[in-house]
C-alpha cells in the first residue's frame, strides 16, 4: 500500500498551534507521515547571495522552531503516524537524530554526501529525493548511504510542476536501477498525477505538501490542502488510475525545463552553500 506522507514545510509560519493543527490535518486525511524542515537561512546561502536576494534573506522567517520539535513528536505519536525530517545542515541531524523516525534528503542536497553519510549512520531510514538529478547523480547519492534503509522520491523541483513533465516513468527508471522502493514528491498538486504514480507506475511513497488555508509561508500553488487530500487517498482504491499517458514523459532522470533554472542553486558539496561554487561568480557577483 502507499505510503502517504505530509510535508509541513514552512507552512507552519513559525506558529505551535498552526504547526499542531498541520499535524492533525495530515493525520486526519490518512497520511502515515509528517514531515518537517529544518534549517537556517545561513545554512543555506552564501552570504553574498543573501546579501544580494533579499527574498532569500526573507525566508529566515521560514525557519522551523526547535522548541516546536518534541510537541510535535508528541503530537504525531498520538496519531499514530511517523515523525520525518529533512535537515540542512550537520547540527539540525544532531538535534533531529534520537526524535525521529526517519530522515530525508532534499532535492536542493542530494550532491551532498556528507550529509547523507551523516544521516545514514544514524541508522533511520533514509529517503532521497531526486529532483533536478541525472541518474549518475542519483547513483552517487545511493552510494553515500551506504548500507542504509534507502527509498528514493522521483521529483521535479518545480513549484508549482506543470503536470506534463511530471515524468512519472522516471519512478520505474530508478526502481530498476537501484532495487529499491521509488515514490513520487509532488509539486503539481494535481490529482491525475498522483493517481498516475501510484496505479500506473506503482509509487511506493506520495509526499505531498499541505497548508490550512493558503496562507502558509511557502503556498506557491504546490500545496495541497487537508480537505482535498483527504478525498484524494480515500478514493484511491475506489476510482481506479489515470490514463492519460502525456504524464509519463520518458523515463529518463533527468531535470526537467521547469527546474533547470534552479540546478545552479543547489548546495555545493564543499560547503553545502548555495550557489554551486563554480557558478558564484556569475550568479551572486562573487
Amino acid at each position: 500500500m502507499v505510503r502517504f506522507i505530509a510535508e509541513i514545510g514552512s507552512n507552519h509560519n513559525g506558529e505551535r498551534e498552526r504547526c499542531l493543527a498541520l499535524v492533525d490535518a495530515g493525520a486526519a486525511a490518512g497520511c502515515v507521515a509528517i514531515k518537517l524542515q529544518v534549517f537556517r537561512v545561513q545554512d543555506l546561502f552564501t552570504a553574498e547571495a543573501l546579501a544580494r536576494h533579499p527574498e532569500f534573506a526573507a525566508r529566515r522567517a521560514w525557519e522551523f522552531p526547535l522548541e516546536l520539535l518534541d510537541p510535535v513528536r508528541e503530537r504525531c505519536a498520538e496519531h499514530g503516524v511517523e515523525l520525518g525530517a529533512t535537515p540542512f545542515a550537520p547540527w539540525a541531524v544532531e538535534a533531529l537524530a534520537e526524535r525521529v523516525d526517519f530522515f530525508k534528503i532534499a532535492s536542493y542536497d542530494l550532491l551532498r554526501h556528507d550529509l547523507i553519510g551523516m544521516c545514514a549512520a544514524t541508522g533511520r531510514p533514509l529517503v532521497l529525493s531526486t529532483g533536478m538529478a541525472t541518474l549518475a547523480e542519483v547513483a552517487a547519492a545511493v552510494a553515500a548511504a551506504g548500507a542504509a534503509d534507502v527509498r528514493l522520491l522521483h521529483c521535479v523541483s518545480g513549484y508549482p510542476t506543470p503536470p506534463e513533465q511530471a515524468n512519472l516513468a522516471a519512478i520505474a527508471t530508478l526502481r530498476e536501477r537501484f532495487g529499491v522502493p521509488v515514490g513520487w514528491s509532488d509539486h503539481t498538486c494535481s490529482e491525475s498525477v498522483i493517481r498516475r504514480a501510484v496505479t500506473r507506475w506503482r509509487a511506493s511513497d506520495v509526499e505531498v505538501h499541505i497548508d490550512l488555508d493558503g496562507v502558509g509561508y511557502e503556498a506557491r500553488g504546490h500545496c495541497w490542502t487537508p480537505e482535498r487530500l483527504r478525498a484524494l487517498i480515500a478514493s484511491l482504491d475506489a476510482t481506479g488510475g489515470d490514463d492519460d499517458e502525456r504524464l509519463d514523459g520518458d523515463g529518463v532522470k533527468r531535470p526537467m525545463p521547469v527546474e533547470r533554472a534552479d540546478v545552479p542553486w543547489r548546495a555545493d558539496p564543499a560547503d553545502g552553500l548555495r550557489p554551486l561554487r563554480s557558478l558564484r561568480p556569475e550568479l551572486v557577483g562573487a
